[in-house]
Order: C-alpha cells, then sequence, then structure tokens
C-alpha cells in the first residue's frame, strides 16, 4: 500500500497546477492521470495566463479555473478537502523552481502533506510532511527528488523590504503586478521598496516610466516574475463569456479575463496591456480598442487579437494621459459603461484630440 494510503475509503489529492507551461506542454494532463492511480483528484488553477492555458487546452472540466488564486492559498483552500496536495509547474531552470517551491513551503504549515513536482526542473521537492510520499513519488516519475531551498527571499528592516528573485535571465523584464519595473542584468536580481514604493534595485535596471504606473503596494506580497508571462503556445481555446457594454482595462492586463467577463468590448490602455489583454480576450470572443504609443516591452513573445479590435496609436508618452481622460469623460470614473464599440472608438479620438496619430488593424 502507498505511504497515507487508508483501507476504508479513497484518498483525496488536491492539485495545484501552476503557469501555463505546464498545461502547454501536455505534463499536467499526464500527471493528473498518473495522480488519480493514487485518489480521487480534485485540480485548481490561479492566475490568468495559466487559466487560458486551460482554455486552449479544453481542460476546463477538469482543472478548476472559476477564480484566481496564488498557489498558497489554494493549498489552504484545498486542505480541508484533501489527505495530500501536490503543485504542478514548469519552471524555466531548476534554480526558478526550487525558489518558487520555497517561496511556498514558508506560506504553508504541515498539517497535510504538500508535493512539488517540477516538470521544467524534473524534480520532485517535500513542501510539508513526510519524506516517504515524495520520494515514492519521484520514484515512481523517474524525477529526482530534492530538498525546497531554505534561505530565504524576502527580506524586512526598519526602512522597508527587499524582494530577491533568483534563476532569472539577463536582460529579462522584471514585472510587479504585471507593471513593468526593469530589466535584469544579472542571474539574481534584488528590489528594494520604502512605505509601498520601489526606490532601488540590484541586479536589474528600473525602468522608471513603469515605477510611474505602478500604485503604491506591499512588495512583501506583490506578485513578481521575470521574463515572459507565456513561454510556450498553443492553438487558441473559446469559451462563452461576451456579453454586453464596454470595460476598461488600465495597466492590469492579468485581471483581464475576470475584469472583462461579460462585456462586449474592452478598451485598454498601453501597449503591453493591449497585447496582453488581446489575446486573453480572444478566448472570451471579445474585441479590444487599444490606446497605444509604441514603447511595447513584448512581455508575451506571440498574442492574437479577434477581429473588430482596433489600436488607437497616439503621440509617444501620451497613452496614459489619454487613458486617464476616457475614464474620467467616457467611463465616469468607473470601469463599466453602457456603450458599443462602434461608437468607443469615435468617443476616444474626440478625446485624444491633437495626440491622435491613426488607427490600426491588428493581425487576428
Amino acid at each position: 500500500m502507498r505511504p497515507w494510503r487508508r483501507a476504508d475509503r479513497i484518498p483525496r489529492i488536491g492539485v495545484v497546477v501552476h503557469g501555463p507551461e505546464v498545461v502547454d506542454s501536455g505534463s499536467v494532463l499526464r500527471l493528473i492521470n498518473y495522480l488519480s492511480g493514487w485518489g480521487e483528484v480534485h485540480a485548481v488553477l490561479g492566475g490568468t495566463m495559466g487559466r487560458v492555458a486551460v482554455i486552449d487546452a479544453g481542460l476546463e472540466e477538469l482543472i478548476d479555473i472559476s477564480s484566481r488564486r496564488r498557489p498558497s492559498q489554494a493549498i489552504k483552500d484545498l486542505r480541508a478537502v484533501s489527505d495530500l496536495i501536490v503543485v504542478l509547474n514548469q519552471a524555466k531552470s531548476r534554480e526558478s523552481g526550487l525558489g518558487f517551491g520555497a517561496r511556498i513551503a514558508s506560506k504553508i504549515d504541515a498539517l497535510k502533506p504538500v508535493v512539488q513536482v517540477d516538470c521544467g526542473g524534473r524534480f520532485v521537492a517535500l513542501l510539508a510532511g513526510e519524506a516517504e510520499l515524495a520520494n515514492s513519488i519521484a520514484e515512481e516519475l523517474g524525477l529526482e527528488l530534492l530538498a525546497p531551498l531554505q534561505r530565504c527571499s524576502i527580506f524586512k528592516d526598519e526602512d522597508g523590504v527587499r524582494r530577491r528573485l533568483t534563476g532569472v535571465l539577463p536582460g529579462e523584464l522584471i514585472t510587479i503586478d504585471g507593471v513593468v519595473v526593469a530589466r535584469a542584468t544579472e542571474g539574481s536580481v534584488e528590489i528594494r521598496a520604502e512605505r509601498g514604493r520601489i526606490i532601488g534595485a540590484i541586479g536589474a535596471e528600473l525602468k522608471h516610466h513603469g515605477l510611474e504606473k505602478l500604485p503604491a503596494m506591499d512588495l512583501e506580497k506583490a506578485i513578481i516574475r521575470s521574463g515572459s508571462i507565456r513561454r510556450t503556445r498553443a492553438r487558441p481555446g473559446l469559451v462563452s463569456g461576451r456579453g454586453r457594454g464596454a470595460v476598461l482595462i488600465d495597466h492590469c492586463a492579468e485581471d483581464a479575463l475576470d475584469a472583462a467577463w461579460g462585456a462586449s468590448v474592452a478598451v485598454t490602455v498601453g501597449d503591453d496591456t493591449t497585447a496582453i489583454a488581446g489575446d486573453v480576450l480572444a478566448r472570451l470572443g471579445i474585441p479590444v480598442i487599444g490606446i497605444v504609443d509604441g514603447d511595447i516591452d513584448w512581455l508575451s513573445r506571440e498574442t492574437i487579437m479577434i477581429k473588430g479590435s482596433v489600436l488607437i496609436k497616439v503621440q509617444p508618452g501620451s497613452d496614459d494621459e489619454v487613458g486617464r481622460l476616457v475614464k474620467k469623460e467616457i467611463f465616469r470614473g468607473e470601469d463599466r459603461a453602457t456603450l458599443e464599440a462602434d461608437v468607443l472608438a469615435r468617443m476616444i479620438v474626440d478625446i485624444a484630440g491633437d495626440r491622435f496619430l491613426h488607427i490600426e488593424h491588428p493581425r487576428t
């Protein structure tokens, strides 16, 4: 009998899927099928691009994508209904995968066994519970059993907070809560914040234009990433999520799936926000009207937009200003408006005034 397996009932296994790559590669389906041999599996996923990958793979019936949640929170949610929790991910390197596991381990308790299976670093790590369990999974999957990193990645003092990222590739973009704030120059990056504002970085060059867009935040709790938000690709899927009215998405592309559900069109502010949100919302059949100025950072390698999407090109450095005016004058300070796409574009061009350059029709 496998470790912890009870004779009186089928064990319950909670699975937390993290990131799109483990879905796009097909590994998530193989691993869930494998874990089904251990017991009854309930799988959940949080984060926008991972949810998009599940839609693309047609796995919505297998993996719950109904809400965004961080891995540590998903583990806590599953704890009451699971005998074992397995975290499935596909990191870009073994070091970054171990760092990811360490961050999870620092936020959970050992009430239930938690095991990480990293298909990128090809290892299994015990995050909580008994080592025998992780050893059995590693042995059966043919992966190496490793101990999670013990070093801390968050440091606090009386002046502020420092956050360290490892496994970074020089040249990669660093984002905080979806906003590009720096470009890495070394394999280890440290970001420092005081009173909710980024004040410095080691191993990276700060992008002050991005910092201006970042609202006050808690660096300890913020979502920090390095590199492309989706390193793998798949044929786009489609779910029914289109309704009526417009939604405004201003530099929060990772919220697009939830924010735009039930709308007929999305107005997006910023080049990367438009590219990412347009790609995400193509899965819901929702076109975008993007306010852009040509300063795209290419957070995503390849994106699509559905037919009916348009890009309103404005003078360099003026997309944020036009976006603020659009929110004030069209959306009345809110994020939703009872307007449709055919009138929105004309209204935005009028508001842009002499900042307006031309309209482009993106590849669909």
